[in-house]
């Protein structure tokens, strides 16, 4: 791991782009990291984001191509099948939701890894899926996402809880299958969960508003954290999004204490 501080790669025309798409990420993550953690199905992105990652990987086996819309069409009817399929679960067996989702996470993990197995740059492209590539957003993929995002919002906000089960996971699935193949699993997990978690129990609006400004902190520290020290960015970002989470819902918590009183 380089430790050398490197100031020159402190780069607004490097680093702007990513970082838009992380906020992009962030704007739809974390009002449904809220939603998820209000429904105690906390490990629902890691499965729908595996889901939709043994999409890409069945593309990548028929050798489509990596940016193409059949590649993005794969994933889209991977994670809207998983979504639909642990929708029906919940229905039907709720005590046992988490198991379910647990066990869709390992079974998809699994599919992808046998796929890839004959493949000699499998591991390569695996780690890629996990891990993101959000130093290489481009301008047309935070476009794409945006347009995608709002209109999710647009719908959020238009329905809210009328969307039923069925609709919140097609809607989850929609936003995780546009964000996991640009910042990987590990950051739309950290994305939905850690900045849920840092202002857990606050108000709707309140703590919808302090988790994005969590999260676009710790997107921007590990966007520069990345850059001056050489590392990957998507595990860089995940770091300090925990640790945002960490201090800033404590300082977060102590400063509402001090209101209270």
């Amino acid at each position: 791991m380089n430790s050398t501080l490197n100031l020159a790669a402190l780069d607004p025309g490097l680093l702007g782009w990513p970082l838009l798409a992380g906020l992009l990420v962030l704007a739809t993550h974390v009002p449904l990291g809220r939603r998820v953690l209000a429904r105690g199905v906390i490990f629902l992105d890691l499965a729908i984001a595996q889901i939709a990652v043994l999409g890409v990987i069945a593309a990548h086996a028929l050798d489509l191509a990596p940016d193409g819309w059949p590649t993005q069409l794969a994933a889209a009817a991977a994670a809207l099948a998983g979504a639909a399929l642990l929708a029906g679960c919940e229905r039907r067996w709720p005590a046992v939701q988490e198991a379910l989702i647990g066990s869709a996470f390992v079974v998809a993990a699994s599919l992808g890894a046998l796929l890839l197995a004959g493949d000699p740059h499998g591991g390569e492209h695996l780690s890629e899926l996990l891990t993101g590539q959000i130093l290489w957003a481009t301008p047309r993929q935070a476009a794409q996402i945006g347009v995608l995002y709002a209109a999710l919002l647009a719908l959020w906000a238009w329905r809210g809880t009328g969307l039923g089960t069925l609709g919140f996971y097609l809607v989850f699935a929609l936003a995780i299958t546009a964000s996991v193949q640009l910042v990987g699993v590990y950051l739309v997990f950290a994305s939905l969960i850690l900045p849920a978690l840092a202002v857990r129990g606050w108000p709707p609006r309140t703590g919808l508003l302090a988790g994005w400004a969590l999260g676009a902190l710790a997107y921007a520290a590990g966007l520069a954290a990345s850059a001056l020290f050489d590392w990957p960015a998507g595990p860089a970002i995940v770091i300090a999004l925990a640790i945002a989470a960490l201090l800033g819902g404590s300082l977060l918590r102590v400063a509402a204490r001090g209101r209270q009183r």
